[in-house]
């Protein structure tokens, strides 16, 4: 398989995993929800869950694929306030945690302009 075509799908595969893993440890996602935000944590933990599994559905499907990259972008975008206050809560925690924080800062970059790219590739396929 190209490395075009497997782009999409590994893209899915990380969404999906992360989808499941709100689910399946839904307190750990709980801590990064921003305060400011109405409602319970629980229930925003359990919607971005569920948004990663439809995206990764919409990307593992080529008829729906362009949609739910640009989707997925602005996803990855929409994210980046919890990944924020997830890296001043750990600021003050040990080395490796503060680290593996602050590290996923920067990873939204790619991951925006991978989505990017696989709703650019998709574009004219049915």
């Amino acid at each position: 398989m190209p490395r075009s075509e497997r782009s999409p799908l590994l893209l899915a595969g990380l969404l999906a995993t992360a989808g499941v893993a709100h689910f399946a440890a839904p307190r750990r996602f709980d801590e990064t929800i921003p305060s400011g935000l109405p409602g319970s944590p629980r229930t925003w933990t359990y919607a971005s869950g569920a948004a990663e599994l439809a995206l990764a559905a919409g990307l593992a499907l080529p008829r729906t694929r362009r949609t739910a990259a640009l989707a997925t972008a602005a996803f990855f975008v929409g994210v980046f306030p919890a990944n924020v206050k997830m890296a001043a809560d750990r600021r003050h925690r040990p080395t490796p945690q503060k680290a593996a924080a602050f590290g996923r800062l920067p990873l939204q970059v790619p991951l925006v302009l991978w989505a990017r790219g696989v709703a650019r590739n998709a574009e004219g396929r049915s």
